[in-house]
């Protein structure tokens, strides 16, 4: 990934490690973690998860029973998630990846494509996955969708403020998504363009899911959280939407799955 002193400032503020263990962004921990329980092999299998951060995924992964490997280019992210029980971690780039061929029975790439703006980039990402998973495994890969910055916006209130709109709606142009407030430049993929990025780089079929469907726009959406009851109602909600194309670009981010 392009780790750029920007991108680097921003992580080592160390905020990456609580962004899906609190708020509103437990929905997108939950439902990934959802998602994927449904579709990877069973445990004892091993996953490689790349770009896998301070292991927020990673943690869950293991105590399942899974062989882990974290891939992280932000050496604070691979010291933290060095520290969770059953978890290798190491430093990598998801354009080169320091694995052997077909070693891994899935592959996790749930923020590298993010952070690389070059399409060329993103097709060799995810066709390093190809490489390192097994005949038969599962890619699994999340982008954030083109509508994200202005859902958002309008959602925490900063449509009002001018550098935020001019952002989010450079984004709805071209996907290059300048972030005011974080400080870095991100890549915001169309649902549509993905399969084309997948299939250049070797795959056949591709499945989309939906993340968070229109619930993470909700005013009221932690109360849902907080409750159990509630929460796996709305889990069986967007279940029930995950994969209609035309809610796909409502979520905030898409998983988008294939195999070797």
């Amino acid at each position: 990934m392009d780790v750029t002193r920007e991108l680097l400032d921003y992580y080592e503020q160390d905020m990456e490690h609580a962004r899906l263990r609190e708020g509103r962004g437990r929905w997108e921990f939950w439902r990934t973690q959802d998602v994927l329980r449904r579709v990877l092999p069973p445990p004892p299998a091993k996953v490689l998860d790349v770009g896998g951060g301070t292991g927020v995924h990673a943690e869950w992964l293991a105590a399942d029973g899974y062989e882990v490997e974290l891939l992280d280019p932000v050496p604070l992210h691979v010291e933290r998630a060095s520290r969770l029980a059953g978890v290798t971690a190491r430093l990598g780039d998801a354009r080169q990846l320091p694995v052997p061929d077909g070693s891994a029975d899935a592959v996790l790439l749930l923020g590298p494509l993010y952070h690389l703006a070059d399409r060329g980039d993103r097709v060799r990402a995810l066709a390093e996955a190809r490489r390192a998973v097994r005949q038969g495994g599962l890619v699994a890969v999340a982008t954030i969708n083109r509508y994200a910055a202005v859902h958002d916006m309008v959602c925490l209130g900063l449509y009002q403020d001018e550098r935020q709109r001019e952002a989010g709606h450079k984004a709805l142009r071209d996907g290059i998504m300048m972030s005011p407030r974080r400080g870095f430049t991100a890549y915001f993929h169309d649902p549509g363009e993905v399969p084309g990025e997948f299939a250049d780089a070797g795959f056949a079929q591709v499945e989309q899911y939906g993340v968070e469907g229109a619930f993470w726009l909700f005013g009221d959406v932690n109360d849902w959280l907080d409750d159990p009851e509630r929460r796996e109602l709305m889990l069986e909600a967007q279940r029930s939407l995950e994969s209609v194309p035309s809610l796909l670009g409502v979520s905030g981010h898409l998983l988008t799955l294939s195999r070797r």
